[in-house]
Formats: structure tokens, sequence, C-alpha cells
């Protein structure tokens, strides 16, 4: 078979997940699943999560929750944040899937579907802390807790947490962000119980600043290996994914190789270093469905080229590869189209 494989390694991720919940402990990890599991699949990660003993899920939108409370069954938490219609809504409130919640409309409409089905919504009450991508402003705060309040005590919501997003653009923006979301929290608490679920922080500042953790933290690319783009290495976490092309042909002093735009490879990697059995090797052109790779003494069909991975052959990362077209490692992954076989490998 000549079709280009995204090997994904399970024992990696959970290697991952393991480095990544000592590090952040005793925060709560909540493995982020959007994409696709960040074009890994979502069914696999979420059994392997499942079997490394992760309890929260997170999930872009409700449509991705359904689908993980299906591998899930009954057990974990799992948390659908972008605004969903009503149906959709009612979808979460029979499979048991927390809303995140950043708009007054959206919260009148889960507590009106929440009554209509005589359900619980547990809800997430997102605070905008700077990012402004969604959110309650603060000076709606109030008026949105009292309401939230209101509806728990008629028993058509539960208030089990409190989150944000973090523009990570710099120390001070986002210790401005968490001094929002702790006033958040305090007129929260002023009003009634405290919820369980406090989570600001994602991948990088849940890692590198602590301070910043709340009783959760979501984190999606730093558990399958993505490193932030130009940011460090993340010390006991690897690549879970390499992707590996096939030699289908030899033309003069360099090989052909089975993958090419067509399969989600940006024509902008030209020039890329790829990796082979004889070490690194230069990405010399990209075509419909196949690419040129710089050849080397021996080479033949049938050889397989690494894409990216975890070094082993000479190749970059996705996120190295990533930094080269000004873009993120996840978007080096979920372009990915379905012409790339996914390999589960052990």
């Amino acid at each position: 078979m000549t079709r280009p494989e995204l090997r994904i390694r399970t024992d990696r991720f959970v290697s991952n997940i393991h480095a990544v919940r000592d590090r952040i402990a005793p925060s709560e990890l909540m493995v982020v699943l959007k994409d696709d599991a960040y074009g890994h699949g979502l069914d696999w990660a979420v059994e392997a999560a499942r079997d490394a003993g992760v309890l929260w899920y997170g999930t872009y939108d409700v449509a991705g929750g359904v689908a993980t409370r299906r591998v899930l069954g009954d057990d974990g938490r799992i948390f659908a944040w972008v605004t969903s219609t009503d149906a959709e809504i009612d979808e979460a409130l029979a499979r048991g899937i927390d809303l995140g919640v950043g708009s007054q409309e959206y919260l009148a409409r889960i507590v009106a579907r929440a009554r209509e089905r005589g359900a619980t919504a547990r809800i997430h009450l997102k605070i905008d802390t700077g990012l402004h991508r969604n959110g309650l402003l603060p000076e709606e705060w109030p008026q949105a807790t009292d309401e939230v309040r209101r509806a728990e005590a008629d028993g058509h919501v539960l208030l089990v947490g409190i989150w944000s997003h973090l523009a990570e653009a710099s120390d001070p923006e986002d210790d401005e962000a968490q001094t929002a979301f702790l006033e958040a929290v305090r007129i929260v608490e002023a009003s009634g119980a405290t919820p369980e679920a406090l989570h600001l922080t994602a991948s990088a500042a849940s890692w590198w600043r602590p301070e910043l953790r709340g009783t959760v933290s979501r984190i999606g690319a730093f558990c399958y290996g993505i490193r932030s783009a130009d940011g460090p290495d993340i010390p006991g976490v690897a690549p879970v994914a390499e992707l590996v092309a096939t030699v289908v042909g030899i033309e003069e002093d360099a090989a052909e190789i089975s993958i090419g735009s067509f399969d989600g490879i940006p024509s902008t990697l030209v020039g890329a270093e790829v990796g082979t059995d004889a070490g690194t090797r230069a990405l010399q052109s990209i075509r419909a469905t196949t690419s040129l790779v710089a050849g080397w003494p021996g080479m033949r069909v049938g050889d397989p080229v690494w894409l990216f991975g975890a070094g082993e052959h000479g190749e970059s990362s996705a996120t190295t590869l990533a930094e080269r077209i000004d873009t993120v490692g996840e978007e080096i992954l979920t372009r990915l189209t379905p012409r790339v076989r996914r390999v589960i490998v052990d």
C-alpha cells in the first residue's frame, strides 16, 4: 500500500497524559478533544485517556460531546464550550454533557430547555477576561450570577464551573486576566456555593504558570505532544503521531514520495527537512499527490520517509514545520485529509 500513514502511538499519548497530570497536580486534567482530537481520532483518544484514568473531557461542540459520551458510556465528565442550538442543548441534557455559557441569551435558552424537559443543566459560566472570545463582560457578571442562582433554586441548572480563555500574549496580560477571573469567582462565591470546576488555563499556561491554574486545567496540544509555536520543548512530552510516506519512484537524484498537497501538505513547506533511514533530506517540491525529496545513496522504491514525528529519523516536529509557514502545529495535523491512513500503534 502506498497511501501515506499517520502513525499514532498510544503509549506516547498515555505517557504524555501522566507527565501532564504530574506537572499540573493538584489541578485536574481536562483532555481537550477538539478537531477530532487534533486529527488523531476522537474515539481512539477517548478510549486511551479513559484507560489512563482521565475524568474530564473537553469538546468544542455538543456533537463532539455526544461522540465522546458514546465511547465513555456513563462515566466521565464532558464539557462542550461553544454556544449551541436548542436541539443541541436537548442532546446535552439527555447525555449528561456540561455546557459552557458565555452570554445571557444562551443562559436563558438553556434554562428554558431544561424547564421544558424537566431536567437540570450543568453549566460553566464564562467570564470575558480580555480575549473577547465569547464570555460575559464584567459588568454583566453580577446580573448573570443572580439569574443562575434563581434558576438553581428552581432546579433548572446547576452551576458547576467558572471558566475563561487566556490570550497567552504576555505574562502581564495573563496576570490581568487572572485578576478579572478571580473577581468573577468572588462574586459567585458571595452568592452561594463555589463551583467545583474553576478553569482558566490551557496547555502553555497550565504547564509554565502554576499560579494561574484552577481546580481544572484544559489541555489539548501538550497531551498529543504538540508544543506551542515559538515555544520551548516540553520535558517528558513527545509527539504522539508521525506522518510517513513511501517512496514510489526515483527521479534522477530525488525520491518521489506518496504524499502531496491533496493530502493536506502545504505547498509552502518546500525546503523543510524530512527524515529518511539515511538521515535528513530536503523536501524539494510538493505536487498534487506526490512530492520530491532530495535523494540518498541506495534509495529504493518502498523506502519510508518521515514528514514529521518525534525526530527519531531526523524529521521535524509538526510545530517546527508549522513555524516555517507562520502557523501552529495543530494546523499541520488537522489539515491532513482522509486519504492519509490513521494507524494506531500500541
